[in-house]
């Protein structure tokens, strides 16, 4: 673990690959868990102001659990996560022909339809982020379902930090990120 600015970071996410490999887990990390995707409070005055245009990609499903449910859950920790559907796939999740889970939020994104991608956590995953009242902690979540991620990851020699990139710049801002490549350029010795 190391220290930047107001984060304490795994060494994992700098020495582990990972390359998500859709066509091996059919997008089993939507499907599988015990809770929804972490949603952070901004995100859940997002999701009110783009629903109506994200529901349309949704399946029938989904749109019924988010009716009974909301758009977002919480927790009996106060942490606030998407709906699932009777207790297994994320509400927000769709199929495709192959049954390989996608988001509907982030096909109405790729429509045009809305600007916002996705919750954060989705786009930051193996990556997640533990939250402290002085600091936030950036770890890797090891998960067997992303076993051909890893595998992937490290054929295509591609480390987690490099793979979630966009998404760090997007939650840490771009002078972290490059810190956290300074950092890596210490620690991974080629």
């Amino acid at each position: 673990m190391f220290q930047l600015g107001k984060t304490i970071v795994s060494e994992d996410i700098l020495t582990k690959d990972f390359v998500c490999n859709l066509s091996a887990c059919k997008g089993a990390c939507c499907v599988e868990g015990e809770a929804g995707a972490p949603v952070e409070k901004e995100e859940s005055e997002i999701l009110k102001e783009v629903y109506s245009k994200v529901k349309p990609f949704l399946r029938k499903e989904g749109i019924e659990s988010i009716e009974k449910q909301g758009l977002y859950t919480e927790n009996d920790f106060g942490e606030l996560e998407t709906p699932l559907v009777n207790g297994a796939e994320c509400a927000y999740v769709t199929f495709d022909d192959k049954g390989t889970a996608l988001c509907g939020i982030e096909a109405a994104y790729r429509a045009g339809e809305i600007s916002w991608k996705k919750p954060i956590s989705c786009e930051l995953y193996p990556i997640r982020i533990q939250k402290y009242s002085q600091f936030s902690a950036v770890n890797y979540h090891r998960w067997p379902i992303c076993d051909d991620a890893c595998s992937l990851g490290k054929e295509l020699q591609t480390p987690i930090y490099k793979f979630v990139k966009e998404a760090l710049i997007k939650k840490f801002g771009e002078d972290w990120y490059n810190d956290l490549e300074n950092t890596a350029k210490s620690i991974v010795k080629d």
